[in-house]
């Protein structure tokens, strides 16, 4: 049996792989007999329009491209905050052109791209946690602005801003 059959024949005893849809699959050229690896990228332009806001950490952009924003972290739908992060997301956003910033982690386990996101130069995490309308939340190796968004979290704490720190 050739290295071709022995591949295939692996594969065909493993588990199938999953990828979200959009995630623009591409498969190692480099195989070992055995293994034959299946990475899921984020196919979403750099420079990109958001097409829809789902909750105050999650757009769509072109390509229906899911985005989860780092470093921050927005109320899910049922809790005090969802309502104004989400509108405060789609003023900042909705229908304009952004730039997607990519740290170490491309997506995350649900096939999201994980970016932070800048329009006009300003990074929008970073400004939805100074509103006080998230919470800074970091997961190695994802850390690139940790120091802008944690003193962003502090300033709404001290001054009791937004629906995360009410007077």
């Amino acid at each position: 049996m050739g290295l071709k059959d022995s591949v295939s024949s692996d594969l065909m005893k493993s588990p199938s792989i999953s990828v979200a849809p959009k995630a623009k699959t591409v498969t190692a050229t480099k195989a070992t007999p055995k293994t034959v690896a299946t990475l899921a990228t984020c196919g979403a332009s750099n420079n990109t329009i958001v097409t829809k806001v789902i909750d105050g950490d999650t757009v769509v952009v072109e390509g229906g491209y899911h985005v989860r924003l780092l470093g921050m972290d927005a109320d899910e739908k049922g809790y005090t905050c969802y309502d104004p992060a989400k509108t405060r997301l789609e003023t900042l956003v909705l229908g304009k052109q952004v730039v997607l910033e990519r740290d170490v982690t491309d997506l995350d386990q649900y096939g999201r791209c994980l970016r932070y996101i800048f329009i006009n130069g300003s990074n929008v995490d970073v400004q939805l946690v100074k509103e006080g309308l998230a919470v800074a939340r970091f997961y190695e190796p994802d850390v690139k602005y940790r120091v802008e968004i944690t003193q962003a979290e502090k300033q709404a704490q001290v001054g009791n801003i937004g629906c995360k720190w009410p007077k």
